[in-house]
């Protein structure tokens, strides 16, 4: 059926899981702009509840946005919000009751309340923010559910992710038979699709499919199936449907590369405060490791690896599914281009569950003294952690990468050493961090390692607490460290110089 007939099938009250990142990978737009329309038409459907693991939209109209209209929406239960910021307006307001959960466990859980099983039992964020001994998953004053609860089975503590009800799965494939079979052959990712599906179909809803071309039945390699005909109600064609906002089809996302493509696709690296960062940090990746990075700066350590040809000696890991490959930076977060292989972002988070990542490198928004981490609320801002919890308990070795300060820092680099010209108004590293992503009590107790990168300074956790380690040459410890810190940290007693080849004019 069209797109608007679809939308004329959301009752009001629906819960909406859907799947999609940034980017318009995966993202259902067509479907998404004609419930907007129909409702701003006509106010229904209204009162939705909206599920979804990985940040959908491009910022200004699209993906989540479409939805982000008061009366339209009550909840939201969001693995990462930023690509929303009309979504993250209402939440910061108190306008809708929004939460926010892991991005690996709302994929498992959509699974598991498919299913008819009871929710995710995990360890996967004890002690942070969704954890009930802390905000339970809650982003504002109004969202007062507990979706999560605190269990112990043989003595053990695990977090209880309860299960959720899902009315209308929505995803998106590139073709479909006529037996409703939907291929993603030249998607550049399945991401949580099957999750979503399935959450659909086990709860009695019903599954809308938007895909670009119908083809015969038989005209599809089986293989490529993600979602089969019989878990799919509604199937709504968009010809014009793009993989994702760059191109119509770009075959390096879906096709293997030659030997040498990995150091051709990458940015030159330059002397910033940023980029200095990465050349740190990417000295913490040792050859052979299995390597994840995150969203932004850390996404800076891949440039690095590329332009010291060192790309090739790593396996890099990406939540949405990749691996191998060189992944992309900015919008197009998420993609690998030329993959050894590609799986759904529900496995690869089961994957990286086993132990598989060595090391992992993060963004970090604020630290403290106790070596705590936040990325997810920043001040009245939602962001969400995405993948960042499931990656943080997974990883043997954790690099946390970010500025000393924010807005408005500008350095100097000159050979093997820094200055700063004007310093960053906003202070990282603070008594305690406003919301808790990484905690660092639980990480001490699983012996995982975490350093944390700076332009000036790297610090490292310790049982006794965060202790600096590294200061850069040319960098005061005491104007340019100690002084900008709201806490002081423990000093190692030999403190050293961060490595001269990192400063490059």
């Amino acid at each position: 059926m069209s797109a608007a007939a679809a939308a004329e099938t959301v009752p009001d009250g629906a819960t909406i899981a859907m799947s999609g990142s940034g980017g318009g990978i995966l993202e259902a737009d067509d479907v998404l702009a004609a419930v907007e329309e129909r409702f701003l038409d006509s106010g229904h459907p209204r009162d939705l509840t909206v599920i979804h693991g990985l940040g959908i939209g491009d910022g200004r109209k699209t993906g989540l946005t479409r939805l982000a209209h008061e009366g339209m929406v009550t909840r939201v239960i969001g693995g990462h919000w930023s690509w929303s910021p009309a979504m993250q307006a209402l939440a910061a307001e108190g306008t809708i009751e929004a939460y926010s959960l892991p991005a690996g466990i709302i994929a498992a859980l959509l699974r598991e309340s498919g299913a008819r099983r009871p929710g995710v039992f995990s360890q996967v964020g004890l002690g942070t923010f969704v954890d009930p001994r802390r905000q339970g998953g809650r982003l504002n004053e109004v969202s007062r559910d507990d979706l999560v609860t605190l269990v112990e089975i043989d003595g053990v503590e695990y977090l209880h992710y309860r299960p959720v009800h899902v009315d209308i799965g929505l995803v998106r494939g590139s073709s479909m038979d006529e037996k409703g079979n939907v291929s993603f052959a030249g998607e550049a990712a399945s991401l949580d699709s099957q999750a979503v599906a399935a959450a659909a179909r086990g709860c009695g809803g019903k599954v809308i499919a938007q895909v670009k071309r119908r083809v015969p039945a038989g005209g599809q390699d089986p293989r490529m199936v993600s979602v089969p005909g019989p878990l799919v109600d509604i199937a709504v064609l968009s010809p014009g449907q793009w993989q994702t906002y760059a191109a119509e089809f770009d075959p390096a996302f879906v096709q293997p590369g030659t030997a040498g493509h990995p150091q051709q696709t990458r940015r030159a690296v330059t002397a910033g405060p940023r980029d200095v960062v990465a050349r740190r940090a990417a000295l913490e990746v040792p050859r052979g490791c299995v390597l994840n990075v995150g969203y932004g700066m850390s996404a800076g350590v891949v440039d690095v690896l590329a332009e010291e040809g060192r790309l090739r000696d790593v396996q890099l890991a990406i939540e949405q599914g990749a691996v191998g490959g060189v992944p992309e930076t900015g919008v197009l977060f998420g993609l690998s281009r030329h993959p050894d292989a590609l799986v759904s972002s529900l496995s690869q988070f089961d994957f990286f569950a086993t132990g598989m990542l060595d090391v992992a490198v993060l963004g970090m928004a604020e630290a403290d003294q106790h070596g705590n981490v936040n990325v997810s609320k920043v001040g009245p801002s939602v962001v969400g952690p995405g993948g960042f919890i499931d990656i943080a308990h997974a990883a043997d070795k954790l690099v946390f990468c970010g500025t000393f300060t924010a807005q408005g820092l500008r350095t100097d680099v000159r050979p093997g050493e820094m200055r700063i010209v004007i310093e960053g108004r906003v202070r990282k590293f603070v008594p305690a961090v406003s919301h808790v992503t990484f905690d660092a009590a639980t990480a001490r107790r699983r012996g995982q390692q975490a350093l944390f990168v700076t332009e000036r300074a790297v610090f490292e956790l310790r049982d006794e607490g965060l202790t600096l380690v590294e200061v850069a040459p040319g960098i005061d410890v005491r104007r340019d460290v100690l002084d900008l810190m709201d806490f002081t940290p423990l000093i190692d007693p030999s403190l050293r110089p961060m490595p001269a080849e990192i400063f490059k004019p």
